[in-house]
């Protein structure tokens, strides 16, 4: 499947139906206590697309699902004393690879979520009950009886050891889930879409409204989850395809049904935290040399080439576009694996996930974009990356678009190139004005490739503002790889995309370095 625009078909006897049901729950939301959308009855791959078409059909109406008062005003800890207790796990006792633990309402997450079970071609919905949870000795209120429906879901599957069910996916809040390879832990998070971040006008959220989860068969490492989401802009239809490993995948087909044009819609999009590293600790008072869920950056562009770019927290909102056609992949990277360059016991930043987007058919021309909040503290997500199309998703237009998530170590195209492994800024020395800057970036060696220093590649150093000068490469004995060192004056400029290129004269390849300096 591809990224294709197409314009709505006639509306079928089905969708009529749906259409009906549809408006008068809206009309009445509260009436009913049955669901609105993951009902009881027959399901098929054409139910949730089609509730998304007669979603769009009708002006967006905000969810009207107040909390009790009980769960009204939760604490962070309050929130965490509500548990699923083991037992409870949905196909916990029919020996399954996987099991599914629903999630309570409250703290942050007060927007109720539909779920239902899907079984031989017929959902059944799971209605909220307070005996699937248990309180511990913060949480002393009661909990609700009524049907107040659940915030998202986690997936349990033997991902690290044969016979212990651990956490290998979560789907809570607005269109967020995480998930994670072999031996890791939870890091930067994905989304459903993304829509006029960064832009003046406030960015839309798009919220998954209803999940529909295929019971796996006895022996299926592979579950199948399908979800409406809904915003002021847009209703679309999602179906993953998890399969937990040592990198888990997910394929995600989605189709979109547009209420107003998308002139600026982020496609697979992620987030991610980045606070500091060693590309410049100007006023850092921190312990630890590094702290962040991703490092980087990469693009794999339709050309083939391999553009590395260093995360920065920036002193101000800056907004990165890298122009193609028809990507090959992207994605935030956590490269950085050593714990002593965290010093971090409690978080283990080393073992965050990397997460890699592979476009699945063509996408045609437009961007993949990176953007940087400032932010003072690690709790917030303040990196975000997405492709945007050239051309503005039509209002009233039918939307596709298919790609795989890689969650794990970051791809294994590219793994036979010298990769930049860290990126360090500083003074370039103490004669020189503090606003120049001297960079040092290590790669590791190409795969299978011998290095001697009668070897060693030339590195291409450019300014689009400023001056470049002292432009040094020598061996990196730590990575068995190359240091690339250069002086950077940017003069009167306050702001300069900087660029370096490996030239091995041997056929090998290397990761192309790009970054934005700006006046700090």
């Amino acid at each position: 499947m591809t990224c294709n625009r197409q314009t709505r078909l006639p509306v079928v006897l089905a969708s009529r139906v749906l259409i009906s049901a549809l408006v008068a729950t809206l009309a009445h939301p509260g009436a009913r206590a049955e669901p609105s959308y993951a009902k009881d009855g027959a399901f098929g791959s054409d139910t949730v697309p089609e509730l998304a078409r007669a979603l769009s059909r009708s002006p967006f109406v905000p969810p009207k699902t107040p909390l009790p008062a009980v769960l009204a005003n939760l604490t962070y800890d309050q929130y965490r004393d509500i548990r699923s207790p083991p037992s409870s796990a949905i196909w916990a006792q029919k020996g399954t690879f996987f099991r599914l633990q629903v999630l309570p309402r409250g703290f942050l997450f007060t927007d109720a979520v539909e779920i239902a079970l899907v079984v031989g071609g017929v959902a059944q919905h799971v209605a909220y009950r307070s005996d699937l949870f248990t309180t511990g000795t913060v949480m002393k209120s009661p909990l609700p009886t009524e049907d107040i429906g659940f915030s998202g879901f986690r997936i349990l599957y033997p991902i690290n050891r044969p016979v212990v069910f651990d956490e290998a996916g979560v789907f809570q809040g607005a269109s967020y889930f995480r998930s994670l390879g072999a031996h890791q832990a939870y890091g930067l998070a994905a989304r459903g879409l993304a829509n006029k971040t960064a832009e003046p006008e406030g960015e839309e959220f798009p919220a998954f409204r209803a999940f529909w989860i295929e019971e796996p068969l006895h022996t299926s490492q592979t579950l199948v989850v399908h979800a409406l989401l809904d915003s002021p802009g847009v209703a679309g239809a999602y179906r993953f395809r998890i399969h937990p490993g040592h990198s888990t995948t997910m394929d995600v087909e989605v189709v979109l049904f547009p209420r107003t044009e998308l002139a600026k819609v982020g496609l697979a999009p992620s987030t991610s935290m980045f606070m500091f590293s060693p590309n410049g600790r100007l006023a850092i008072d921190d312990f630890r040399p590094e702290v962040h869920d991703s490092d980087g950056l990469l693009v794999i562009n339709g050309r083939g080439e391999h553009i590395w770019r260093p995360l920065e927290n920036p002193g101000q909102v800056q907004v990165s576009a890298f122009l193609d056609k028809n990507p090959r992949g992207f994605g935030l990277l956590q490269r950085n694996r050593n714990s002593a360059d965290y010093q971090d016991f409690e978080a283990h930043y080393e073992r965050r996930p990397s997460l890699w987007i592979e476009p699945v058919g063509d996408w045609g021309e437009g961007s993949v974009m990176l953007t940087e909040i400032p932010s003072e503290a690690e709790i917030h997500d303040n990196i975000v990356a997405f492709w945007r199309p050239k051309a503005p998703v039509a209002a009233n237009s039918e939307f596709r678009c298919s790609y795989r998530l890689v969650w794990g170590d970051g791809p294994k195209d590219g793994q036979d190139r010298a990769r930049v492994m860290a990126t360090r800024r500083g003074r370039a020395d103490v004669r020189a004005p503090t606003h120049v800057r001297r960079f040092v970036i290590d790669y590791s060696a190409a795969v299978g490739s011998a290095h001697t220093r009668a070897k060693l590649p030339q590195a291409a150093v450019s300014a689009s503002a400023g001056e470049i000068r002292d432009v040094v490469v020598s061996e990196n004995p730590l990575l068995e790889g190359y240091r690339v060192s250069f002086v950077f004056d940017p003069k009167q400029a306050e702001v300069a995309e900087l660029r370096v290129d490996l030239d091995f004269r041997d056929g090998r390849l290397g990761e192309t370095w790009v970054y934005r300096w700006t006046t700090p």
